[in-house]
């Protein structure tokens, strides 16, 4: 479930950096820097403050929709026991009942993923907002014309396929801007180049099925 709700945070940033308002020195080399701004985010403690919030909220909403779908299996347990003694009136009663049920058991679905993907997009805007502003200011004082984001969003390809060498990977720097210290999480450097694979996201689910009248 973590990885599943991290994957929901991965597929949302999805940033390429605006052009930086700078000229390199007349003569100069161009200097582009590049980095993974979703293994950036990965490593803020904001991310999993957000991830923690996420399935706080996916339970609550499992909750409501089991208790829903288990109040739904023992009408339908009942209907199938005294359906037979039941009037024609009464009968058509209980089976507009179930019905009701399972219609709300599938709304409650739909509104679940909903509020969910709501929630995670409102929890997210300000960590994309922190980190494009620190990558802003990397790329100014590091003296970068650009800063590419190595990894253009899920089912697409890489802005960048191929780096020769690690002396433009800005991440290390992204990460201090951050106040992250990159010794003490994994290699950041080789993250940069190598963009994880995107699941698909994983909203709040339920039991199987809802119970069906024969």
């Amino acid at each position: 479930m973590k990885q599943k709700l991290m994957a929901i945070l991965v597929v949302m940033t999805i940033i390429t950096t605006p052009l930086l308002a700078q000229t390199t020195p007349a003569g100069g080399p161009t200097k582009i820097g590049y980095t993974n701004v979703d293994y950036i985010i990965g490593k803020l403690p904001e991310a999993k403050v957000m991830q923690n919030q996420l399935e706080v909220t996916k339970a609550q909403l499992d909750k409501a929709i089991g208790e829903t779908y288990k109040e739904a299996q023992e009408k339908y347990e009942a209907y199938q026991k005294n359906g037979a003694n039941m009037t024609d009136v009464i009968r058509a009663d209980k089976e507009k009942e179930l019905q009701n049920l399972s219609t709300r058991i599938e709304e409650m679905r739909n509104n679940a993923q909903t509020s969910l993907q709501t929630k995670q997009q409102q929890l997210l805007e300000p960590i994309l907002t922190k980190v494009n502003n620190a990558i802003q200011e990397v790329g100014k004082e590091a003296g970068f014309l650009y800063i590419l984001n190595m990894d253009a969003g899920a089912g697409t390809t890489p802005i960048i396929l191929f780096a020769a060498s690690e002396e433009n990977n800005a991440t290390n720097l992204i990460l201090r801007k951050l106040g992250v210290d990159p010794d003490k999480v994994e290699a950041a450097a080789p993250a940069a180049t190598t963009p994880a694979a995107k699941p698909a996201t994983t909203p709040a689910t339920t039991p199987a099925t809802t119970p069906k009248k024969k």
